[in-house]
């Protein structure tokens, strides 16, 4: 199995455990995690320092001018100016996200790696959802907030997340058909969730 070049993209809910889970296989299949790093290796790949990708991570390119960039944004070497829109920061990430997946096994968390990946035949897709109870209690948990304060930010970032992905898909995020498998982990819990996701990647493979 170790040999078997496998790409996981794990779509997820804010609070749902999705992260978690997404390491977890990585893990249980021998294959490089990809979350924040990806804004890393877009970094790389266009020249621009990491923070102009930080600053509009799974953001939707509603601007439709260019995105102004001071000279500390932009690495030394870069042939690529000192403006940029979203969309090529899209474009930046994209393909960071293809040169990850052709190195080798990965598990890209978010950022449309599904969609970007979608003419491959070694990629499976999974999205990670659960009870907005559970999903507020993990966000009161983790950012030490009260139960109006979590609500209101995963209504926030979920909105966002949702606007990102539909903008540059043309698909609608959270869609069981934009997906080849959609778990809620508040059932079984993350562990079992991820035992039961791993299994499917390994019929689904032949593994």
């Amino acid at each position: 199995m170790a040999n078997k070049h496998i790409i996981i993209c794990v779509g997820r809910q804010l609070g749902s455990g999705g992260h978690d889970i997404a390491r977890m296989l990585a893990m249980d299949f021998n294959a490089k995690y990809y979350d924040r790093e990806l804004l890393n290796l877009a970094a790389k790949e266009s020249g621009f320092s990491e923070k102009v990708f930080e600053q509009n991570d799974e953001r939707k390119g509603i601007l439709k001018g260019l995105l102004n960039l001071g000279a500390s944004h932009v690495n030394s070497g870069s042939v690529y100016g000192s403006s940029i829109s979203r969309e090529s920061l899209f474009k930046f990430q994209s393909d960071a996200i293809m040169k990850a997946a052709d190195e080798g096994s990965c598990v890209f968390v978010g950022r449309c790696a599904e969609y970007i990946l979608r003419e491959r035949t070694d990629v499976v897709s999974v999205f990670v959802t659960a009870s907005k109870r559970f999903r507020i209690e993990q966000i009161m948990a983790k950012q030490q907030l009260d139960f109006a304060e979590a609500k209101k930010l995963l209504q926030q970032r979920e909105a966002k997340r949702a606007a990102y992905y539909n903008y540059y898909t043309g698909k609608r995020w959270g869609a069981a058909e934009s997906y080849n498998l959609c778990i809620d982990a508040s059932i079984l819990g993350l562990q079992a969730t991820e035992k039961l996701i791993a299994d499917f990647i390994r019929k689904r493979f032949g593994l």
